[in-house]
């Protein structure tokens, strides 16, 4: 694959939840008789203003008041007056400012907050105890239960599955909540709720209460979408249309998971490629871990719209895709390991394929994401063939590591492959086992784009992603076509081939013709990396005004750029249904318009 940038942006965020604490440090004051009570002063629809009222009932004087209460998942505090307002989790706190603390016998103060969602508060308490002057029990409340899990989906129910919460004291039960109202109240960690919508959108929680009838935190959200409707997604059908998305996407190109929903894309492809895992030491070994399981998402980023807390047993891209799979059951997520960057790590793993497998296995299936994947590709940039890196493996490694991860994998995951798309004679298909790996692997992802670029300065300018060959190609058998032919004729079948579709173009600067084939002075400008540039963005600062090999191609002012368009991923497609093969893949989901006309072009193209 192409870009192999990883941004460390954002990570100064670990440490913001841990502000929202600070209030919470010091125990709770003694209990002196007094309330707290909670109206509702306005509500604009799409925010409302609450008011808390804290009342001295006893004979002696507070000195100081901390009032907590819980609201739903959803509703929050914006901001706040006459109070110092955090939050934990759903769980908020309220403790009084410098000068409004102390309350006379009979005295009475307010404090007054912004909020946003529809939620009303719950298990207030005052200075510890009950907001309504009871004594609260002396034992801790329960812990948050774990995120639910959604599975036997149907048009009208669903069954959610959770881990248990803990409690000193025991938990009695736990109450289910939809859309942050209770539905139910159950004994088990399970239950199946009926009576929804076909194709319509849910969110459901969990909050434990133990025998002293004290809620917890609600637990993470999971995000569910019912079939039917007419706007469920089709299943996967005969061809598969998959798309990487990049672990670093979510820093400076600012593209999320809920990205593909709010394109249309997720309902057009059948496959997600997470990329990338590493592989070091002769192992599968975490990427981005900030980005994969912590990175905490906002409301509006989040494919549920529920905010992730700093408490939840799972956050970042591994949650996203967990909430995508929900509401776009027919998708299947796997992660992609190795990459251009990483891919020096498959020597040390060639030399012990079971122990990498093992690893690996281990990673993909670690119980905090297990469900999210559903199997495992290999971005085997050829090492042995010198790609960022050269090793003397020899052509069995590859073999020898893809049937090592079927072995350890099954039947029951995935295994596919990203593989090189160099059609000729002793080239880079030849410097490897990939007909023997075929056995093992579901499909290879041909990487049929990349072939010619300004990483040749001078030129000549050429398409980088050309479907056929053509008269003054810079270098025979880098295409389309000739890749495809190079597999076939080592007897991989035509099924197990998918096609590769770059959403980005390749270009250069100081050129003179608009004609394929002239020189260069070097790479065109590009957003992130000098000769690269997003189609969405190139649709429109350099519209193609030409067509060379099937591939696209543009000249504006002195750059020369060659991309894919609509038009010619419709003439791939047929291309690949003609020939037979298993569908199409594209690097990557972010290089699309935010409507994602390339993956709609993908899609319609192979329907």
């Amino acid at each position: 694959m192409r870009f192999r940038h990883r941004a460390a942006a954002g990570f100064a965020t670990l440490l913001l939840p841990l502000a929202g604490l600070v209030g919470l440090a010091s125990p709770a004051q003694a209990a002196t008789t007094a309330t707290a009570t909670y109206t509702k002063a306005s509500d604009w629809g799409t925010g409302f203003e609450g008011r808390w009222t804290v009342k001295n009932t006893g004979t002696t004087a507070i000195s100081s008041w901390t009032v907590e209460w819980d609201f739903p998942s959803g509703t929050s505090v914006t901001s706040a007056w006459d109070a110092d307002v955090t939050s934990s989790g759903t769980h908020w706190t309220a403790k009084n400012k410098s000068w409004n603390g102390a309350l006379a016998a009979g005295a009475s103060v307010s404090f007054g907050f912004n909020g946003a969602g529809a939620g009303s508060p719950s298990n207030c308490k005052l200075n510890g105890d009950s907001c309504d002057g009871t004594t609260v029990p002396g034992d801790a409340s329960p812990s948050a239960p774990g995120t639910p899990t959604a599975s036997a989906l149907t048009d009208t129910s669903v069954k959610l599955t959770w881990s248990a919460a803990t409690d000193d004291k025991g938990v009695k039960n736990y109450d289910v909540l939809r859309d942050g109202a209770k539905v139910t109240t159950v004994t088990t960690t399970s239950y199946t709720d009926t009576g929804l919508t076909a194709g319509t959108d849910y969110s459901y929680t969990v909050q434990a209460r133990d025998t002293a009838d004290q809620s917890g935190p609600v637990s993470g959200a999971v995000a569910v979408h019912t079939t039917g409707g007419g706007t469920t997604p089709p299943t996967t059908g005969s061809k598969v249309k998959l798309g990487y998305f990049t672990e670093w996407g979510i820093y400076g190109r600012n593209y999320n998971v809920k990205n593909l929903v709010t394109s249309g894309s997720a309902a057009k492809i059948t496959h997600i490629n997470y990329a990338f895992g590493n592989v070091t030491g002769g192992q599968c070994a975490i990427g981005d871990s900030y980005a994969d399981y912590d990175k905490a998402f906002t409301a509006d980023q989040s494919v549920s719209g529920v905010a992730d807390t700093w408490d939840q047993p799972l956050r970042g891209n591994f949650n996203q895709l967990r909430q995508l799979k929900a509401k776009y059951p027919n998708i299947k997520v796997l992660w992609s390991f190795g990459g251009w960057t990483w891919s020096g790590g498959f020597a040390q793993a060639a030399a012990n394929p079971a122990a990498f497998a093992q690893s690996c296995y281990n990673l993909v299936e670690d119980p905090r994401w297990a469900d999210v994947f559903d199997g495992i590709d290999i971005d085997w940039e050829y090492p042995n063939a010198c790609g960022l890196s050269c090793d003397t493996s020899g052509a069995a490694a590859y073999k020898n590591l893809m049937q090592a991860l079927r072995a350890k994998f099954g039947t029951g995951n995935l295994v596919t492959a990203a593989t090189t798309a160099d059609g000729t004679s002793g080239g880079k298909v030849d410097a490897a086992d990939y007909a023997g790996a075929a056995s093992y692997v579901d499909w290879y992802n041909v990487m049929t784009y990349d072939f010619f670029g300004a990483f040749d300065a001078d030129g000549p300018t050429a398409p980088h992603s050309p479907l056929t060959t053509y008269s003054g190609i810079p270098q025979a058998g880098f295409t389309t076509a000739d890749a495809i032919a190079k597999f076939k004729s080592k007897g991989v079948a035509a099924s197990k081939l998918l096609i590769g579709i770059g959403f980005y173009g390749r270009g250069w600067t100081g050129v003179t013709q608009a004609a394929p084939g002239g020189t260069a002075t070097g790479p065109a400008p590009g957003t992130y990396e000098q000769g690269i540039e997003d189609y969405k963005v190139l649709k429109t600062s350099c519209p193609a005004n030409g067509t060379i090999a099937g591939t696209a191609y543009a000249y504006c002012g002195n750059n020369w750029w060659s991309y894919d368009t609509p038009a010619t991923i419709g003439t791939k497609m047929t291309w690949a249904k003609n020939q037979g093969l298993g569908g199409a893949f594209f690097w990557e989901f972010s290089g699309d318009t935010t409507n994602g006309e390339l993956v709609s072009a993908i899609n319609s193209g192979l329907s």
